[in-house]
């Protein structure tokens, strides 16, 4: 049998004190660490979420943004529904375009303003009278072609003429 001197027996019962104590401390750090981790996350979705639910738009906002794009379309009082959320609306005017800037509006297509005064997409009219739109919003009407890539987002403190 081996004989180990006090010493040394001292020295290993501390060593075996101190890797268990190292041991606990780190499962207790883990759960701050979850925790912290869980914070982190959150701290990023949730500004993620009120931002994906501003960018949602509504049917009024698409209506007020027709005429809010376009002069000749105000005092219209666009209707407008769903089609695609956040991306396409049909669009109805409730009182018809004082004076037409052209004679047959079928085709005819104008860009849509939000309430920051952005484009931020377009309609095109369905109809001669123009008193029927289909609206797209953001990137939408860019593939549409009822507005360029450049101009989505631009300034607009007024209605466009012409």
């Amino acid at each position: 049998m081996t004989t180990v001197s006090p010493q040394l027996d001292d020295l290993g019962d501390a060593l075996e004190r101190a890797t268990a104590a190292d041991l606990a401390a780190k499962r207790r750090r883990r759960a701050p660490r979850k925790l912290a981790l869980t914070i982190a996350a959150l701290a990023v979705a949730i500004p993620g979420l009120a931002f994906a639910a501003n960018a949602l738009i509504s049917s009024e906002e698409v209506a007020a943004s027709l005429p809010a794009g376009t002069r000749m379309l105000q005092g219209t009082e666009p209707r407008c529904t769903v089609v695609k959320a956040d991306v396409e609306y049909h669009c109805v005017l409730t009182k018809p375009i004082a004076a037409p800037e052209v004679s047959d509006m079928k085709g005819t297509v104008e860009p849509t303003v939000d309430a920051t005064k952005h484009v931020n997409g377009g309609c095109r009219s369905l109809d001669s009278d123009g008193r029927t739109w289909q609206c797209y919003i953001g990137q939408a009407a860019v593939e549409q072609r009822i507005i360029g890539a450049g101009f989505l987002g631009e300034y607009a403190p007024t209605p466009g003429v012409g």
